[in-house]
């Protein structure tokens, strides 16, 4: 990584920018960070296009409201090429003037909303009054009574509102009504408290009729249609009157002037029905008015919306640069990979004559003693692998990155987990079809709960292969075991009948490949795997830790702390070797020695075979004795003595050894007058022929005088009695291998027993139904037990092995990830967003 400075002519600086956006090479430092974000140069610009998004966002909405049709269309022309002043102020222009026609049409037509609510709710109200005005007379109902006549209710007395005197003369079209009353329309659910405060408020004096309307009515000022209800309130008196009205505007209801004539009755409410159709023809004229500006827009607001944010996040960029008032440009400073400085000088070049200037842009490349950030190139395949690391932590420059090395590890004690030679086909079909159309099921990465899924495609298909492998050693298929070769054991013809226990006879011969299919069948099936499964994961953890610790080199020598090597690494390494090395050797020795060897008088030439755990834990018990029921070979308690003691040693030589040293070297650099370092200067120059000049300079570094002998002793103190008792645990850890593996097959092992394998032994016609229903219900719960479920447990676990066991033996993982100025990233924000 090189920290580079950019020396940017004024009018050539959003090209310049813009250029570097597309490549997405250069990572820019905030060279303003003591500038509030209102004071910086550009804000603006930013607040200019900040205005124009909020517009795109506002006919977007629009768009979905109305249910446009949006183009997935950009004019990649546009988007892409050099945009010129004049082409971003033609843009803001045509997205005013569509918001300007947009936000007239939608107000007009809520206005327009508004008056076709009012002449609604007025025509039901107006056949409320008129129904009201038939037949009433003096058969009123009773007392709060209710006379249900379809949805039409009424409460109160009609003689009590009246108060001696109701009046209603037949005309030529209903009744004329010549009492006092009220007219509105309410919500539904309020219809009912409506009654029960008027009845009390006016102790009975009213008479009060209603009716459900059947449609919703759409209120332009609430998002869903709402459900209401006409009524009329009769009351004597314009003092109730009064008290009524108060009491139904207080409820949230609305009223209309009704006249007491029939006849006008029936005039307002023929107006108010023609209105209603030329009001209707108006809202539909509008609509489509809209409709078509809308789609007019949609066509563009892709286009739109990705060149604004670019340009936002262009003037973003420039507000991080400082300004140079006697050069008239703009200085920028950030991390890029050397590599990619020839592409760099390339874009400056091209910037500079897509805005027709003369004046190119200077590019410097600074020596620092700072630490740049991380970059990794990664592809499709590696990408997965590396999340996983990035996860726990992103490696410092220069560091050992562990995601090389994770590509392998992680799938294969995946697969020691996972074992089985059908599971891994299945696993490895599906991951295939997803690495195989990866560019149809792009969508997938959009969805939140299958991006994991795709992104780790690379991921699952290697856990698949693997799984495949290791349940080929394993000889397991779906629970089942495969003959492949001839077994090395050979069963009696005459098993003695059920419940009898025979024994198999050992051949001249081993079975080729993994376990010998004749395990699957007998009765100490699961004592053998158990002891087979458990040791191997002892020494695959074992080595496993052995690579970690290894790595521990190659980071000493690239940040030359050879000290790291002779006082941490070869200590370490004596001290895991001493303990579990001589743990993995004594496994691999039980393995190679036929226990059950006799010699030419037929005696046993060994005692009988060891228990390793008892061993070991007599190792430390009873250093420079052994059992003889543990006793492996010759010499065995002197080497054991010797490992005891070297490990001894190695745990002070961790401790102290170091830190002393350290101490030492800082006093000599104290006693010879260096309290501080500083470097010197160098500058060259190289032409590049690109219209850029290449300055490299050192910049003079100050180094503070911070050595703490108390600070480091306690930190090699916490690390020494860390990686002593880790060295334990996490290969104690390791048995989690064995014990996955032991859950996947007995549980593999049990779905078959139980829903397929009974329908195999059943007979009769219904078998071959019988049959497709258990292999149905078998396979649906492999797929998401079996795969799904243990899938994922097996997952977490590899997880915790890469990230506890093995990253903790040499990787810090604190460095800062690389992230370049990119539209691609910005883009991909802004829809996630």
């Amino acid at each position: 990584m090189s920290l580079i400075q950019l020396y940017i002519p004024s009018d050539v600086a959003r090209f310049t920018v813009s250029q570097l956006g597309e490549m997405g090479l250069v990572q820019f430092r905030d060279l303003n960070s003591e500038v509030s974000a209102f004071q910086r140069s550009f804000v603006n610009d930013v607040r200019r296009f900040d205005e124009i998004e909020r517009k795109l966002r506002y006919l977007h909405k629009q768009i979905e409201a109305n249910d446009v049709d949006i183009y997935e269309f950009l004019d990649e022309e546009f988007v892409s090429s050099a945009r010129g002043p004049r082409d971003i102020d033609d843009m803001e222009e045509r997205v005013g003037a569509h918001e300007s026609r947009v936000l007239k049409l939608t107000a007009a037509y809520k206005n327009l909303q508004l008056k076709h609510l009012e002449l609604i709710e007025n025509k039901y109200v107006l056949e409320e009054v008129g129904l009201a005005g038939h037949g009433r007379g003096q058969d009123a109902a009773p007392l709060l009574a209710r006379a249900d006549t379809s949805s039409r209710r009424s409460i109160g007395s009609l003689d009590a509102a009246r108060a001696g005197d109701l009046d209603m003369e037949i005309g030529a079209v209903g009744r004329d009504i010549n009492v006092g009353f009220i007219a509105g329309v309410i919500s539904r659910q309020r219809i009912a408290a409506l009654e029960r405060v008027l009845w009390r408020s006016l102790r009975g004096n009213m008479f009060l009729n209603y009716v459900d309307i059947e449609d919703p009515i759409s209120d332009p000022n609430l998002e869903e249609p709402v459900y209401k209800s006409a009524f009329i309130v009769f009351a004597h008196g314009a003092s109730l009157r009064d008290r009524a009205t108060k009491i139904a505007e207080s409820l949230g209801a609305t009223l209309y002037s009704v006249d007491s004539s029939a006849e006008r009755r029936q005039e307002d409410l023929i107006d108010t029905m023609s209105r209603l159709d030329d009001l209707q023809q108006i809202l539909e004229n509008n609509r489509v008015a809209r409709i078509n500006e809308l789609t007019s827009v949609s066509e563009q607001i892709n286009t739109w919306f990705a060149v604004v944010r670019k340009e936002k996040a262009v003037y973003h960029t420039l507000n991080l640069f400082n300004y140079d008032a006697n050069r008239n440009s703009l200085i920028a400073e950030g991390w890029c990979a050397t590599n990619d400085i020839p592409a760099i000088q390339s874009a400056l070049h091209l910037a500079t004559e897509d805005a027709g200037s003369n004046v190119p842009t200077v590019l410097q490349e600074l020596r620092t003693t700072k630490e740049p950030p991380t970059f990794i190139r990664t592809n499709k395949f590696t990408e997965g692998f590396q999340n996983i690391v990035d996860a726990y932590g992103v490696p410092k420059a220069g560091e050992v990155n562990p995601g090389l090395f994770t590509c392998i590890t992680f799938p294969f004690l995946f697969a020691l987990m996972f074992g089985d030679l059908g599971h891994g086909f299945l696993m490895t079909l599906c991951a295939a079809l997803l690495c195989a159309f990866e560019k149809r099921l792009a969508w997938l990465a959009k969805d939140e709960s299958l991006r994991m899924f795709y992104t780790g495609r690379y991921i699952i298909l290697l856990m698949g292969i693997f799984s495949m492998f290791t349940g080929l050693l394993y000889n397991d298929i779906f629970s089942r075991a495969m003959s492949i070769f001839s077994s090395g054991w050979a069963w009696p013809a005459d098993h003695g009948g059920e419940g009898v226990t025979v024994e198999a006879t050992k051949l001249d011969h081993v079975y080729p490949i993994g376990i010998d299919p004749a395990w699957h069948h007998a009765g100490n099936s699961l004592l053998f795997t158990n002891s087979y499964k458990m040791k191997m994961s002892i020494v695959l953890g074992v080595i496993h830790m052995t690579l970690g610790i290894c790595l521990q080199v190659p980071n000493a020598l690239h940040f030359k702390k050879r000290i790291n090597i002779v006082h941490v690494f070869v200590p370490q390494i004596i001290f895991l070797f001493s303990i579990f090395g001589y743990l993995v050797f004594a496994i691999i020795f039980k393995w190679s020695t036929d226990w059950y060897a006799r010699d030419a008088s037929g005696e046993l030439t060994h005692v009988s075979p060891p228990s390793l755990l008892n061993m070991l834990i007599y190792m430390f018990l009873s250093p420079g004795s052994v059992g003889d029921s543990e006793k492996m070979f010759r010499g065995q308690a002197a080497l054991q003595t010797f490992l005891l003691l070297l490990a001894l040693v190695c745990v002070p030589w961790m401790l102290l050894v170091k830190p002393l040293i350290l101490r030492k070297e800082h006093q000599k650099i104290i006693s010879e007058g260096y309290g501080r370092i500083s470097s010197h200067v160098r500058v060259s120059s190289e032409g590049d022929g690109l219209g850029g000049a290449v300055v490299v300079s050192e910049q003079e570094e100050m180094e503070e005088d911070d050595f703490d002998f108390a600070d480091i002793m306690i930190n090699q103190t916490i690390h020494t009695i860390e990686f002593c008792l880790n060295s334990i645990s996490n290969t104690a850890s390791y048995l989690r291998l064995w014990a996955l593996s032991l859950a996947h097959a007995q549980l593999s092992e049990v779905l078959w027993t139980m829903t397929f394998l009974p329908t195999l032994k059943m007979g009769g016609r219904l078998q071959p139904v019988a049959v497709m229903c258990g292999f149905a219900v078998w396979f649906v719960l492999t797929f998401s037990i079996l795969i799904g479920m243990e899938g994922l447990s097996a997952f977490l676990h590899a997880l915790r092995l890469h990230w506890v066991e093995f990253n903790n033996k040499f990787y810090d993982g604190t460095g800062t990830k690389f992230e370049p100025f990119s539209f691609k990233a910005v883009l991909e924000e802004a829809e996630e967003a």
